[in-house]
């Protein structure tokens, strides 16, 4: 039995989009996927929950991302021309899991997309007098052109918005490190870490119900596996990546965030409103709200502009194996698959309209079936490393260059704990709607998979009745 085919079904290299990124686009790719509005308005609502050992729980949830990050760099070396981290799935578990994390990844995406451009749409709002709904429109227009240029255009946009995002953290924490060395007694730094009930105001067992909310924030580095096979070195750039980035990210939401819980009593801050505006104010930083501002904006059109590319390559790949329209293989003289860049746009401008038509019922609804799916794809990732660790150290170990630590105990380990995560999700009643339309997601989507796999073998049987014989196909009998 093979582990891997370099090429898709129909022959085409899987490679084919190009090699035009370099490695510092490919970093700050990483950077940028982690690095979102989650963390400068999104981080309120943990804090608030969880007071000051919030920061604690972004740790937990890092560090899980780390290690599935060292999966897929595990199997990003051993099969190479994959192009999709989704795809390892189904060398591990099959076509079923390869079209259902495909397809649920791709709705995670567009989905993001329409959430940050309303998102952005409301920030520029402050300077801009139009409706939401227009300026979101022409948001999601202007990044919509950015990937359709090229792939070295979506990366020298990704590269300088993760900059200001990484700059304007690390100018945060020194600002803030100052403040409490400078202007801050030891005192009172204690008091705003240990007061109001102390550090853990709600108990140990609170760090450990916030990971299924912090979770998604510190998701969405694996973007980087995607852009590494449009790089001009693929198997160095993601190794260098797994090794490296996401230990930064984890500094980057714990630093911060530390930094916030010394400087400001954790009670004081509002969900809602970005705890780091809370500090710059409580420093007397003059312009804090429209600085903070301009940062969530920059972090939003990151957000756009990857959700736009990760979702337009996942529907390539997809189509590679047969499982989306063969029309999204198209390329531009530039190498870019406009089609598939242009379906998702068209998707996120619909769910833009739903969000202004019907923000708390269609809108709400399909961003709740979301919630959950980076945690199912998270959850096959672990199993599908664990099942092509297995095959590799059978039939090729030479392979093996870069693995995961303390194989297989480790990779059982971090099943186990995105399954706790959604346990959890069940039995938390602000994210049990959430687990459950995103239940109803992967339903939908296995639905579509049994479909097209019968009409498939319906046409397989037809044409060898026939005598054309079999046509090349990636679906198992």
């Amino acid at each position: 039995m093979a582990i891997l085919q370099s090429t898709s079904p129909s022959g085409e290299q899987s490679t084919q989009l190009g090699h035009s990124l370099r490695k510092r686009h490919v970093t700050m790719i990483s950077l940028g996927g982690i690095i979102g509005a989650g963390l400068f308005v999104g981080s309120s609502a943990t804090i608030s929950a969880m007071g000051p050992a919030a920061c604690l729980s972004y740790l937990l949830a890092g560090i899980v991302v780390l290690f599935v990050m060292r999966m897929l760099g595990e199997m990003a070396l051993a099969h190479p021309g994959v192009g999709s981290f989704t795809e390892f799935t189904r060398l591990g578990l099959g076509d079923w899991a390869g079209f259902t994390n495909g397809w649920l990844y791709w709705y995670f995406w567009v989905i993001v997309v329409a959430v940050e451009a309303v998102a952005g749409a409301g920030i520029l709002q402050r300077w801009i007098p139009a409706p939401v709904w227009v300026i979101g429109l022409v948001l999601l227009s202007v990044m919509t052109a950015v990937n359709l240029l090229s792939v070295k255009s979506y990366g020298e946009f990704e590269y300088w918005f993760a900059s200001i995002k990484v700059a304007a953290i690390i100018v945060f924490i020194v600002v803030g490190a100052s403040y409490l060395f400078g202007f801050s007694s030891w005192h009172q730094t204690a008091v705003h870490l240990s007061g109001d009930r102390g550090f853990m105001p709600f108990g140990a067992m609170s760090i450990f119900a916030g990971v299924p909310t912090v979770i998604f924030a510190v998701g969405g580095a694996e973007i980087a596996t995607i852009a590494a096979s449009e790089s001009d070195d693929p198997s160095r750039n993601v190794a260098s990546m797994t090794r490296s980035v996401i230990l930064r990210v984890i500094t980057f939401y714990v630093g911060s965030l530390f930094v916030i819980a010394c400087i400001v009593p954790w009670a004081q801050i509002k969900v809602g409103y970005s705890p780091f505006v809370a500090a710059l104010e409580t420093m007397h930083i003059p312009g804090a709200a429209d600085m903070m501002n301009a940062i969530v904006l920059v972090a939003v059109l990151s957000a756009l502009n990857s959700g736009l590319y990760v979702s337009s390559r996942i529907v390539f790949r997809l189509a590679e194996r047969g499982d989306a329209p063969r029309a999204m293989l198209k390329l531009s003289p530039t190498r870019v698959p406009r089609l598939a860049v242009l379906a998702s746009s068209v998707v996120g401008y619909v769910a833009i309209v739903a969000a202004i038509v019907s923000p708390q019922g269609v809108f709400l609804y399909l961003v709740n079936a979301s919630g959950a799916v980076m945690l199912f794809v998270y959850l096959s990732i672990a199993i599908s490393q664990i099942v092509l660790r297995r095959r590799l150290e059978a039939q090729a170990p030479e392979r093996l260059t870069l693995k995961m630590w303390l194989f297989p105990w480790l990779s059982w380990a971090v099943a186990a704990a995105i399954a706790g995560v959604l346990i959890a999700m069940g039995f938390d009643h602000a994210l049990s709607s959430q687990l459950m339309a995103s239940l109803a997601s992967l339903a939908v989507v296995s639905l579509a998979y049994m479909v097209a796999r019968s009409k498939r073998r319906a046409q397989m049987r037809h044409a060898h009745a026939h005598g054309f014989g079999e046509p090349a196909t990636n679906w198992k009998k």
